[in-house]
């Protein structure tokens, strides 16, 4: 029998080095996120496809998540637990970044926008071994009552990140000078210099926390989890055939526990609407605001004119800038509400503070529709002054409740399922809980190409009300998850009031 002995508790700096390298991570999902739909156009993929070749996302995400949870589960080296598959993701997601947005140079092996694509799988594929992993290395490191601030700084460094790497772009242009306009069948140099720079900061941030974490031994971390150190060294030396581990997989998928199914239906929701903002936000606000014709997003008709003509390309240019810079903007608003995210969460509980976040998240985009304004305005960003239609500048307001609801869906889920997951299987669970992820994005995928072309005739803004309504939905699907710490401390109060 092991000796359980109370986990000790990490400084806030501590806590900061295990999840630092989230901020690398995400530094390059936000690039991807702002500018894959704009890097794919570009290299001539149509509209209504553009969410098939997103598709490579989750389905890489439903893949590998798995099988690299169980396998981090299983490892213990002199090099640790999770750190080496978060930093051969690292590698692998830096190589995937520096290739994207220079497809043009295979054209004379495939299609550029094929070539494209791959990258992005490759990308995205290496994005997910090097986060799973993450995941279940703060839910090793971090003890249980700082699990709300463990999952609190990840999310705020995840949206450092995510600000740093969605106005890049823009910074290159307005700040630095690079062009932002493209040419039919390239990819704008402003965005090409924008990848090189996160495959640098990803690198950095992953080998800061590689470096400056140090895991726990398999005996430290069962006496700190309650789990018996033979039966543990037993499983990690067991090797069992392939077919066993699949039909074993498939027995965690039986007995998962209720509130991971409960969870699931609030994801669907919710990462149905974020894939939707993620593909569809710069054609939505290029037709919508810059009054560009869909016909300009359509690969056959551009085709037929040969030459995009320069107001349309400086058009398209200048909405895709500015979609990092809304990007950046709900980033930065769920970087601010994650620093008293975990706070709200402990005075208010964390059913009631994840509802409302993705009630304000849903508001925020049906809440598009009202800036339809292409009068031009200067704004003054401090390190640089633009001109951008006024609807675009009050774009900002809506980035207020979605950064609040993106706070909470990196947070609040994790810590609800963090406390109701078996210490020796918080990998393997943790991969199985990104099919709630991946799953409903590529359902979306599948499905909202066809709905933009066949309901919405191509005008992209009504996808993006469609996303707000789901993440309407998934506030109210909160309301029927059982959260064990709740749970837990109503069952004390109940105790104490029977010895009265």
């Amino acid at each position: 029998m092991t000796k359980i002995i109370k986990q000790p508790q990490l400084s806030y700096w501590q806590v900061w080095n295990v999840s630092f390298g989230f901020l690398g991570v995400q530094f390059g999902f936000a690039l991807q996120n702002a500018n894959a739909s704009r890097i794919l156009s570009d290299l001539g993929a149509d509209l209504h496809s553009l969410s098939l070749f997103w598709i490579v996302a989750p389905l890489m995400g439903l893949i590998v998540q798995p099988i690299v949870g169980s396998a981090s589960d299983r490892t213990w080296n002199r090099f640790g637990r999770r750190n080496p598959y978060i930093l051969f993701g690292a590698i692998a997601a830096a190589i995937g970044m520096a290739f994207m947005p220079n497809a043009s140079i295979a054209v004379a092996i495939m299609a550029p926008m094929i070539f494209g694509g791959i990258m992005l799988a490759l990308m995205d594929g290496a994005f997910n071994v090097t986060m799973q992993p993450f995941r279940a290395l703060v839910s090793d490191m971090v003890p249980s009552e700082q699990r709300n601030l463990g999952y609190s700084v990840q999310s705020l460094l995840i949206n450092i990140g995510a600000v740093l790497g969605s106005i890049l772009p823009f910074l290159l242009t307005n700040v630095i000078g690079l062009d932002n306009t493209a040419k039919a069948g390239e990819v704008a140099p402003s965005v090409i210099w924008a990848f090189y720079l996160g495959a640098t900061a990803l690198l950095g941030s992953v080998l800061w926390t590689v470096f400056r974490t140090k895991e726990y031994s398999p005996e430290q971390y069962s006496q700190y989890k309650g789990v018996d150190v033979e039966k543990l060294e037993q499983e990690l030396a067991e090797k069992k055939p392939f077919f066993e581990r699949l039909k074993g997989f498939f027995g965690l998928l039986k007995s998962m526990p209720t509130a991971m199914k409960q969870l699931a239906v609030v994801q669907f929701f919710s990462w149905f609407a974020l894939f939707i903002m993620w593909v569809y936000t710069t054609p939505a606000i290029t037709q919508y605001i810059w009054e560009v014709d869909p016909k300009w997003f359509d690969h056959d008709y551009l085709q037929s004119v040969g030459q995009i003509p320069e107001h349309i390309a400086a058009a398209k240019g200048a909405a895709g800038d500015w979609v990092g810079i809304i990007f950046a903007g709900y980033s930065l608003f769920a970087a601010l509400f994650s620093i008293v995210l975990s706070k709200i969460a402990d005075v208010f509980g964390r059913k009631l503070t994840y509802s409302i976040s993705l009630f304000l998240g849903g508001l925020g985009y049906i809440s598009f529709l009202a800036f339809q304004n292409s009068e031009i305005t200067h704004v003054n960003l401090l390190i640089t002054e633009v001109y951008v239609p006024k609807g675009a500048l009050g774009l900002m307001l809506p980035m207020v409740g979605i950064g609040i609801a993106w706070a909470a869906i990196l947070a609040m889920p994790y810590a609800i399922l963090s406390e109701s997951l078996p210490a020796t299987k918080t990998g393997v669970y943790m991969g199985i809980f990104n099919f709630t992820i991946a799953a409903p994005q590529i359902v979306s995928a599948l499905l909202a190409g066809q709905i933009l072309a066949n309901v919405f005739d191509n005008h992209a803004i009504y996808i993006i009300v469609l996303a707000g309504v789901s993440m309407v939905l998934g506030s109210i699907a909160v309301y029927f998850v059982n959260d064990e710490s709740e749970l837990t401390e109503v069952s004390s109060e109940d105790l104490v009031g029977v010895n009265h």
